[in-house]
């Protein structure tokens, strides 16, 4: 029966080789496995070529996606995935637990899909959690037994983690693909990283495994997922099989598991300087811009990412010392106008717009926070982005932030009412050159330039030499 189904699964994948030829989106059915494997039809014209040396600059095509799902909820959670996935440039599958209940209908715009081996066969204790940890944690194996050309890395995620992939290249690029890596970030709940660990990559902001790592690890993991069977998660038991073979975890600040709750506003606008690679759990936070929906909120931000991927959130402060004010860009999101001089290290810090992910605690948490003051005049100013625009050849990019609307009491004080007297604001930058994250990393400066009545203009730049942002 094994060799049986190996034979079907080698002509499903010769079927997907067939459908680059004929340039027809179609469907391919193995119908006499027992286990039946569909594939939307991918285009590998898009695919790494087969002649493509190892001094090749890594690309998208040298990436395989393994996204976890089930049949019964991809439909509720597809969304997210398409904010990022690129049909036919992109590859990969969603793994499901079973065929989807209609099969003709599987969305374009999805990644394919493939069904995971049956796992009955493998020993799982954990009373809190779910034997699916198993399947997930063995779709790094099965998609290594694909062997699909020139692949260089292995980015497992979940159904609704949105990866910014560019901003991923940019990462993955630091890194000699032939070694052994496994990068990703730690949960953002101190509780979190307690019950589970320190020293994995959470699965929900994704994590990426070069193939030689990947070459170890699928030649322990079916055992080790046994001697592992009282860990909850799926990616609990990939960090104790890799940490057999002997490889820690190199984190990379831009996987963001999202271990939050609430509003994730204070977390979004305090981003660290590094690339932002991933988001997850968005389903469980309100929308990141107020009057959308969550998914309507990530393809606002994905306009911004758009246009500038690596500025993406970028933080920057500056200070019109004529007025005493304090200005903090979070380039892409927001803007926070302080109707007077605050220093960078509070700027810096994040707002504690949100709670943690299991007691739902306003402490502690991985990065250092602030309160959100109820005193309205304790509290900046807020501008969410409402509009992206490219404004010449050169690639200069303006973006506009309008003044959130104010809930409760509003400040009396003659310089906050100064301040909010500024509607809009505009941001211009050049865009971000990918190499910058090659040098030691810094936060970009910024000037406040002339304005109008109710505008306020902002140039993002390089910093100067000896320059430091620094209040009188």
């Amino acid at each position: 029966m094994k060799s049986f189904v190996a034979i079907c699964i080698v002509a499903s994948i010769s079927l997907v080789s067939y459908s680059a030829f004929s340039n027809h989106s179609q469907w391919h059915i193995c119908p006499d496995c027992d286990q039946q494997k569909i594939i939307h039809s991918i285009d590998f014209s898009q695919s790494p070529r087969s002649d493509s040396t190892d001094q090749e600059i890594t690309n998208v095509t040298h990436v395989l996606f393994g996204i976890g799902g089930s049949a019964k909820t991809w439909n509720t959670r597809r969304h997210y995935c398409e904010v990022w996935w690129k049909p036919n440039i992109t590859r990969g599958f969603v793994w499901l637990d079973d065929t989807p209940a209609d099969t003709n209908k599987w969305p374009d715009a999805s990644p394919p899909y493939r069904i995971s081996e049956d796992t009955s066969r493998f020993k799982y204790t954990s009373w809190y959690g779910s034997r699916s940890a198993i399947r997930i944690a063995r779709i790094v194996k099965e998609s290594y037994e694909l062997r699909l050309k020139n692949v260089r890395w292995f980015v497992l995620g979940d159904d609704d983690t949105v990866f910014f992939v560019e901003n991923l290249l940019t990462v993955l690029r630091k890194y000699d693909h032939n070694q052994m890596y496994y990068i990703g970030g730690n949960s953002e709940s101190v509780e979190q990283d307690m019950i589970h660990s320190y020293d994995m990559a959470y699965g929900g902001g994704g994590f990426a495994i070069s193939y030689p790592l990947a070459t170890e690890l699928v030649r322990v993991l079916d055992g080790c997922i046994d001697r592992y069977a009282s860990l909850y998660g799926s990616d609990q038991k990939i960090q104790g099989c890799i940490s057999e073979i002997g490889v820690p975890v190199t984190r990379e600040l831009g996987f963001h598991q999202v271990d939050l709750r609430g509003d994730a506003y204070g977390f979004l606008a305090a981003h660290p300087v590094a690339p932002l690679v991933s988001l997850h759990h968005l389903d469980y936070l309100q929308p990141i811009f107020p009057g959308l929906t969550r998914v309507g909120s990530v393809k606002k931000l994905v306009q911004a990412y758009s246009a500038d991927p690596g500025r993406t959130l970028q933080h920057s402060f500056c200070y019109d010392l004529q007025r005493n004010w304090s200005v903090s860009v979070s380039w892409g999101y927001t803007v926070q106008l302080y109707p007077k001089l605050v220093s960078s290290r509070t700027l810096e810090t994040a707002f504690r717009t949100f709670v943690s992910w299991r007691s739902w605690s306003h402490e502690p948490f991985t990065f250092n926070t602030r309160i959100m003051s109820s005193d309205p005049c304790e509290v900046p100013v807020i501008y969410f982005m409402d509009r992206v625009q490219v404004v010449n050849e050169s690639g200069q990019i303006v973006t506009g932030y309008a003044q959130a609307a104010k809930q409760g009491k509003l400040c009396e004080r003659t310089e906050y009412s100064s301040a909010m007297s500024i509607q809009y604001v505009n941001v211009s930058a050049d865009k971000l050159q990918a190499d910058i994250w090659k040098k030691a990393p810094r936060r970009q400066c910024c000037e406040i330039t002339d304005g109008e009545d109710e505008d306020l203009q902002v140039r993002v730049r390089d910093c100067q030499q000896w320059e430091s942002v620094t209040p009188p």
